[in-house]
């Protein structure tokens, strides 16, 4: 019995000491796998990630300049409103006619046309005779004109204006319309439109097409030339119409009293400018025209160079006007519900506010609009309603049904031998033209440039309005943080700093881990975003672990704001359209990081340097003649000058290779890099001029195709900065080399 309770005392004294033991080990073991349960994670450098009210980044550029834009429309429409009388009408009618030719610039001299008919078909019941003119002297227009035959009288005459079909009136749908207006009794006029048919303009024998691609491509790229010398491309479309329209009444068949337009898509757009601009056009009809108002804006984006004018929105031009300017001549809208790349609400919106007008008038029955149910197409119903408006007020009897048309193979309908003007006779292009008008500019700036300190206070001035730079009203805006990460030797900071309107800038700031109250830092921008060279091993991490503080900021368009819900170059034009530039805005933006580095109590205020590459070199060089608070900056391949790419015949700034396209469309176009009307004011060098006496770093000069400068080019386009230098007597603050092998050394010495 005692030895049964001893060895009951001794089991449960080693019981509760294997139960303690295990206790302590799992304990202890508890303690080692919280450790070691630390989650693993992928560093994220996205400034939005997780971010309710950022979700969409990729919206954040259109939506900002589509709000300016709105203002815009509603300071219109307030004026609007004040309209009630037909006097009222007829006041804005005068002034907005003189906005739109303002806007458009002066038209050139009218000259000999130089027909020539290089060719006649005979059909059954009409011909067909092709036509080759001169717009202007050297700048040839081809054309296929129809003449109804048996008349016993002059004829109504349309003027036929092609979208952007690029094979132009060869299309058989396009050839539909033309045979049955001729058929019910009505002489056609139709054109290659620049870029299309016969007129393209980029035209390369080797692929037989455009370098550049098809028409739109052609039309933007062509466009973005004219807006860098302060005019639009729309402008040689007009003016064409216009040409082909002194044909027109110059022929004996035609009745001049009895002028009509029509056109589709952008034919519709050329239609609206002739019908507001030349008063010999009766009847107007444009179809599923590019609508230049709100709804395009959100719903599509802005569309192609020649669809706009230079700051038209700013001056209060929309399409509204161009149809209100025509009152009370007789008007057919037409449009259809499901267009891919317009807006059938904006064309609503247009008509019931162009209606107040032609009510006015006491016209209300002169202006009307047709909708189906389609893509972007001319419908049956749409081309019935177009021969019976024609039909009805040129006041000609017949039946406006629609008839069989023969379809004419496109080869039959050529008008210059070869098929294209370029390679048929020559003469000059849109860039020709525009290369002339722009030598003017050139010679105007390099002989203001004579005035060394005048010109520049010129300069930055002009630099300001031309840029649509804004300065920020606030100096003291605090960035939110959304994330932080340790690495050895610094820290990454993902901050979103308030920009100028309701968007946000992302950017990281590398901090060093030391004990300076006081760093050197650098606004790093990189034209691939600001995570390029964010890693660890990368070119920012250089910089941090050599004590500087650096912020790497996405401007608007850059990295995590890449625009992801319209086309590239819908943002800058709508730039363009409220006189505001993506590089003005990214100017602006860059101010306000620096502005947040001279508060950030780590940094030294007086040590601020900026580096950018690419593209980023244009909005970082404006912003330098713009606060002359950063103290250096150091250009890694800029553009040159705006000189070299609209004085060569091609250039690659803007070109973004299209996967897939083909010859057919081997690039997409945008004007993101661009300034419309630069060279009235200033060019690059101008810029690089204003910054002396700070240093400043040209690393790898890049010409037109974004290839490094010459020789000779450089002498040319830095013979300016070099004097401003030199003048200030800070000739070694100005730097140029090839290319550079690291950084670091760059911006010690900016520092110096």
């Amino acid at each position: 019995m005692k030895q049964t309770f001893i060895s009951s005392i001794i089991f449960n004294i080693v019981f509760i000491f294997i139960v303690n033991v295990h206790i302590v080990v799992a304990q202890s073991k508890s303690v080692n796998i919280t450790v070691d349960l630390k989650p693993v994670e992928e560093e994220n450098l996205n400034v939005f990630h997780d971010w309710i009210r950022w979700n969409a980044p990729g919206s954040m550029r259109t939506n900002f300049l589509n709000s300016l834009a709105s203002k815009l429309y509603e300071a219109r429409d307030r004026e609007i409103a004040q309209l009630h009388t037909k006097r009222d009408w007829q006041d804005r009618q005068i002034k907005m006619k003189g906005k739109l030719l303002e806007s458009i610039g002066i038209f050139p001299e009218k000259t000999p046309l130089n027909p020539k008919i290089t060719g006649i078909i005979n059909k059954d019941g009409y011909r067909i005779e092709k036509i080759l003119f001169e717009s202007r002297p050297g700048f040839y227009v081809t054309g296929c004109l129809f003449i109804p035959e048996n008349r016993n009288t002059t004829l109504p005459a349309v003027l036929n204006l092609i979208g952007h079909e690029q094979e132009s009136y060869h299309e058989p749908l396009d050839q539909v319309i033309i045979q049955n207006l001729v058929k019910k009794g009505m002489i056609v006029f139709t054109i290659d439109p620049l870029g299309q048919g016969e007129h393209v303009q980029y035209f390369d024998p080797k692929i037989n097409f455009s370098s550049i691609g098809y028409s739109v491509i052609e039309h933007s790229y062509f466009g973005n030339l004219c807006f860098l010398s302060g005019e639009s491309s729309a402008k040689y479309f007009i003016w064409d119409g216009i040409r082909a329209i002194d044909y027109l009444v110059s022929r004996s068949e035609v009745d001049p009293e009895r002028i009509g337009v029509t056109g589709f898509s952008g034919g519709g757009t050329v239609t609206n400018y002739l019908a507001a601009l030349d008063p010999r056009v009766k009847v107007s009809i444009p179809s599923s025209w590019s609508n230049t108002c709100r709804r395009v804006s959100e719903m599509k984006g802005t569309q192609d160079a020649e669809t706009f004018f230079i700051h038209g929105l700013k001056k209060g031009i929309t399409v509204e006007d161009l149809l209100e300017v025509r009152a009370p001549k007789p008007t057919l809208l037409t449009f259809t519900s499901r267009d891919e790349y317009l807006s059938l609400q904006g064309a609503r919106d247009t008509y019931r506010e162009a209606k107040k007008a032609y009510v006015s008038f006491g016209a209300a029955d002169q202006l009307d609009m047709v909708e189906d149910d389609s893509k972007h197409w001319l419908t049956p119903k749409i081309r019935l309603a177009i021969y019976s408006f024609f039909m009805k007020h040129f006041n000609m009897p017949g039946d406006p049904a629609e008839v069989e048309a023969e379809i004419i193979p496109g080869k039959e309908l050529l008008v210059t031998a070869s098929g294209q003007i370029a390679t048929s006779i020559g003469g000059d292009m849109v860039f020709d033209i525009n290369k002339k008008s722009s030598q003017k500019l050139i010679e105007h700036l390099e002989l203001s440039r004579k005035s060394i300190t005048k010109h520049l206070a010129s300069v930055r001035e002009k630099a300001k309005e031309i840029s649509g730079y804004i300065k920020p009203c606030c100096e003291n805006v605090e960035p939110i943080i959304n994330g932080r990460y340790q690495r050895n030797g610094y820290t990454v900071n993902k901050y979103a700093l308030p920009g100028e309107g309701d968007y946000a800038i992302p950017f990281l700031l590398f901090v060093p881990d030391d004990l300076k109250p006081k760093h050197r830092a650098i606004v790093y921008l990189h034209a691939d975003g600001k995570a390029k060279e964010a890693k660890p091993g990368g070119e920012i991490e250089e910089l941090v672990m050599k004590g500087y503080i650096v912020a790497a900021a996405d401007l608007l368009g850059v990295g995590e704001t890449v625009c992801s819900v319209t086309r590239g170059m819908a943002d800058a034009y709508t730039g363009v359209l409220i006189g505001r530039s993506l590089v003005g805005i990214q100017a602006g933006d860059i101010v306000r990081v620096v502005n947040y580095l001279k508060l950030h109590t780590g940094v030294d205020p007086l040590q601020i340097v900026a580096v950018a590459n690419k593209e980023m070199c244009l909005p970082l060089l404006h912003a330098a003649v713009f606060d002359p608070s950063i103290k250096s900056v150091i250009l890694i391949s800029p553009l040159i000058s705006y000189r070299s790419i609209i004085m060569n015949r091609i250039h690659k700034i803007g070109l973004t290779a299209r996967e897939g396209g083909g010859y057919h469309h081997p690039y997409e176009v945008d004007f993101s890099w661009g300034i419309a009307g630069v060279l009235r004011g200033y060019d690059l060098p101008d810029l690089m001029g204003c910054i002396a006496p700070r240093k400043l770093v040209l690393a790898n000069l890049m010409n037109e195709l974004l290839e490094s400068a010459s020789d000779e080019v450089l002498g040319q386009e830095l013979e300016f900065p070099r004097a401003v230098y030199g003048v200030k007597k800070e000739s070694g603050s100005l730097k140029v080399i090839d290319g550079y092998e690291s950084l670091s050394i760059l911006v010690n010495w900016s520092f110096e």
